[in-house]
């Protein structure tokens, strides 16, 4: 008999644009396409995804039963874009599992939505990373309103779903500030200079420093004007369990000023 699958590691992911979901001259396209090569060599039983794009005043899961709506919520894309689907099947089991363990680590409130689809957060490096479609997917949704350190705690108490074989992944962005993105090549500096402070921070396990990136990182403000496409990453982090340190599985940049910067966490060990 096989033994149940467990999963020591949880990633974050900056899915940086929407045309990520065709633009073959983009290389975390080419990245997200071969993950299952290169990091998990067995099928999870589950995903759940928190992006960068529901954003809740409360915690929230999508319990849906059947196949999931594709959300095609950004503007002004080629028409290509709107015609793709991520049809995955709901995980209505793991949505109630999220609900229990957020509840029981001190969240008093966490609602559950049976209608919502999966957004272009989740379903564009889903569709690269499992494009049969066929592994159940839960979101889980961020609140802007809060902190790092909130999500970060968040991720604590998810922390044990990877030992039902439940593959964690936050769906945001390194670096997001869409008013300052444009056509060059080089990397303005503000944006390099916030994107090597966050990479030596997780790669030296520096977790309070994450927590508290908008007063301890340089150009934080600039870097995220609105901080809900680096949440995600305070609750992959937090996942990970205690006496981990960040791995840098992907680096590139677009449009000037877009970190692509991508993580995997992993530990020996979990919180009680």
């Amino acid at each position: 008999m096989a033994l149940p699958l467990k999963l020591k590691e949880t990633f974050f992911i900056s899915h940086g644009s929407p045309t990520l979901s065709i633009d073959e001259s983009l290389p975390a396209r080419h990245f997200l396409k071969g993950f299952r090569e290169r990091f998990l060599n067995q099928k999870p039983n589950a995903i759940l995804m928190i992006s960068a794009h529901w954003e809740t005043s409360e915690p929230t899961v999508n319990s849906i039963r059947g196949r999931h709506d594709t959300i095609h919520d950004f503007y002004g894309f080629p028409k290509p874009m709107y015609q793709l689907s991520y049809p995955a099947p709901g995980a209505p089991e793991l949505a109630k599992r999220v609900k229990e363990v957020l509840t029981a680590s001190g969240f008093k409130t966490v609602h559950e939505d049976k209608k919502r689809g999966l957004d272009h957060g989740a379903w564009v490096p889903l569709m690269l990373m499992y494009p049969e479609a066929d592994i159940p997917v839960c979101q889980l949704s961020v609140q802007p309103n809060k902190d790092g350190t909130y999500h970060y705690n968040m991720g604590r108490a998810l922390a044990s779903l990877k030992d039902e074989g439940v593959l964690i992944i936050g769906s945001g962005s390194a670096t997001h500030n869409l008013r300052a993105l444009g056509s060059s090549k080089s990397v303005v500096s503000w944006a390099l200079e916030f994107d090597n402070w966050l990479k030596d921070a997780l790669l030296s396990g520096r977790h309070q420093d994450v927590n508290n990136y908008d007063m301890k990182a340089p150009h934080a403000k600039v870097a995220h004007p609105w901080p809900e496409h680096i949440y995600p990453l305070h609750v992959a982090l937090g996942a990970s369990g205690e006496g981990t340190n960040g791995e840098l599985i992907h680096h590139s940049w677009d449009l000037g000023a877009l970190s692509y910067a991508s993580y995997k966490f992993s530990s020996l060990t979990r919180p009680s």
